[in-house]
């Protein structure tokens, strides 16, 4: 199984900037060992399991509500396929090969 989401989680109950939260989010995904790819609007993580993203999204909440995050909002979603892996740099290049280079 592959499974991709894209996850997008900062705090709602402060104002301005939120990247110092969004830090602590991808600081979470990038220890889980998992592939990911940071994007401007979310981050995009691939795993085998649908159960291993669950785990990793309630790990990301609870590091926010650690900060002190009284009000959390985000955003997931999942491309479920029973066969595949890679599928972060697949699909690029999947498009890629019609349109050439895609910006990076």
């Amino acid at each position: 199984m592959s499974v991709l989401m894209s996850l997008a989680m900062f705090p709602t109950n402060t104002v301005g900037s939120k990247s110092k939260e969004v830090s602590e989010v991808l600081n979470i995904i990038k220890n889980s060992g998992l592939k990911y790819q940071l994007t401007s609007m979310s981050t995009i993580v691939e795993a085998k399991t649908l159960k291993e993203l669950l785990d990793l999204v309630n790990l990301c909440y609870l590091k926010l509500e650690e900060l002190g995050c009284s009000r959390v909002y985000a955003t997931l979603s999942f491309d479920i396929r029973i066969s595949g892996e890679n599928r972060i740099e697949s699909k690029i290049k999947s498009v890629e090969k019609h349109i050439g280079e895609v910006s990076k």
